[in-house]
């Protein structure tokens, strides 16, 4: 009688544990096993189905200063999808066995527990695809943000995974586009995404030069910087016409920048910080992107360019830091 008893604890257990990253020093997860509860009143638990890799990651996978060791399970995965597995008991239960994008920063896991405003439900059209809501809905809303027109001359500096969004975007509303990259992978991708113009991110004269050249002398009525780097931020200055608009998309998040204020102000330029932090804002955002992919305004799909199980997030991230040609989207797949 006591080998039955056994096995069946074992399986109860094996039942109500799941695995979760946790990124024990730098560059190093280790998985480790957390306990499926039941959810709070107004909680909803979501079995993941995938979860994105974020440039905006790559300081706390790095190892940068300011950062404490181990982080938290689940983190920084903050672009995950998945199926409602459970309800608190003020939420409907018809939500459970829905297909749902979520805001939050634990999705490198099998499990998540997010509120229901947290919460956006994939119609069926959509259900075969990665949907990682939070990044679509961060190009929304920096789109959102750019105001960009008809007709305008736009140049968009970096074309991963944010930049290719926000030049469907652009061509959308029927502006002029020029891609700038330094991988000649993502400005054949660019191409193909109808950018009216694909300038190699190399030499800082040079660019300038055939920007000029392209506008008659005019430059662009918009950058937007996607890089989130230094010198990129400058050379936005630089290819943005008098009284225009510089965008910042890129994630400054290491270091303090030395731009060129004088260049800034006497063009007359305005520039908006782009990013959100209301998390209504966010969930704004990644509706009107469910509405943008769902009628083939955005296409992403093919950005989607890797995806590893959870067991090798260290190759998934270290893949992400060195972004090689042919890299430009990786998600986390769960069984």
């Amino acid at each position: 009688m006591i080998a039955p008893s056994i096995a069946k604890e074992e399986e109860i257990k094996d039942i109500t544990l799941y695995q979760a990253a946790v990124l024990e020093h730098p560059r190093h997860f280790t998985l480790r096993d957390e306990q499926l509860r039941e959810p709070q009143d107004d909680e909803v638990c979501v079995k993941l189905q995938g979860c994105g890799l974020c440039a905006s990651s790559i300081p706390l996978w790095q190892g940068r200063q300011w950062f404490t060791y181990p982080a938290e399970a689940g983190a920084p995965g903050h672009e995950a999808w998945g199926i409602v597995h459970a309800v608190g008991k003020n939420i409907h239960p018809d939500l459970i066995g829905k297909r749902v994008a979520l805001l939050s920063h634990h999705g490198f896991a099998h499990y998540d527990y997010v509120t229901e405003n947290q919460l956006l439900i994939i119609p069926n059209e959509l259900a075969n695809i990665p949907f990682p809501g939070e990044p679509l809905a961060c190009a929304v809303n920096i789109f959102r943000r750019s105001n960009i027109q008809k007709d305008q001359t736009v140049a968009i500096i970096g074309m991963g995974f944010l930049g290719l969004l926000l030049l469907q975007l652009a061509k959308h509303k029927g502006a002029k586009v020029m891609a700038l990259s330094r991988r000649s992978f993502a400005l054949e991708l660019a191409k193909e995404m109808s950018a009216d113009e694909q300038i190699i991110l190399d030499d800082h004269y040079q660019i300038i030069e055939q920007v000029r050249g392209l506008t008659d002398g005019q430059f662009c009525d918009h950058v937007i910087e996607c890089t989130g780097k230094e010198w990129p931020l400058n050379l936005a200055g630089e290819l943005c016409k008098e009284r225009g608009q510089i965008t910042i998309a890129g994630y400054h998040q290491d270091g303090m920048r030395q731009v060129n204020i004088q260049q800034w102000n006497w063009k007359g330029l305005d520039v908006i910080n782009a990013h959100e932090r209301d998390p209504q804002q966010y969930m704004k955002g990644m509706q009107e992107a469910l509405d943008l992919v769902s009628n083939a305004t955005l296409k992403p799909h093919k950005l989607y360019t890797h995806h590893f199980p959870l067991a090798q997030i260290n190759d998934a991230f270290a893949l992400q830091e060195d972004a090689p040609e042919g890299y430009v989207k990786a998600y986390i797949e769960f069984n």
